[in-house]
Order: structure tokens, then C-alpha cells, then sequence
């Protein structure tokens, strides 16, 4: 990680890991309707269809990923809700 970096304060947090689809998804969309608009969500999986699937739920949903950081097999995904 960059030193000057800024790191991205979640607003809730959700764990996926050890999940497989169509969960991680499912959980993704039922916590970001209990956060504010313009909040942040940190999402946490390790199903690799997750990655491809989270970014084109959030594309779809019109929510904004803010950052996706992989670890091994981690991906870390920061949405913000838009709506």
C-alpha cells in the first residue's frame, strides 16, 4: 500500500468469506440497504466469481466501487451507496 494513501473509513462491514455465490451478492444488497446514501460499504470475500460479480452488481445497481484491493485470495471491495 502507498504511504500517502488515504485509507477509506467504512460506515458497516460485511464477511463473505468462506461464502460462494449467490451469496456474497445477496449480503452485499441486503447491508447497503441499511446504510445511508452516500455511506461506505467494505465487502470481504474469497470466491473468485465474486470479484466479477460484485463490480457488475455495482454497476448494474448504480453504486460506486471506491476500491478493490486483492490479498491472496481476499478481495476487498469499498462501495459507496449512490441512491
Amino acid at each position: 500500500m502507498v504511504a500517502n494513501q488515504i485509507d477509506i473509513i467504512p460506515d458497516a462491514e460485511v464477511d463473505c468469506v468462506g461464502l460462494y455465490c449467490p451469496m456474497p451478492i445477496a449480503l452485499t444488497k441486503e447491508e447497503i440497504e441499511k446504510i445511508q446514501i452516500g455511506q461506505i460499504l467494505k465487502v470481504e470475500a474469497d470466491d473468485p466469481a465474486a470479484e466479477e460479480d460484485i463490480k457488475r452488481w455495482a454497476k448494474r445497481t448504480g453504486h460506486e466501487i471506491l476500491k478493490f484491493e486483492k490479498e491472496g485470495t481476499l478481495l476487498i471491495f469499498y462501495i459507496k451507496r449512490m441512491k
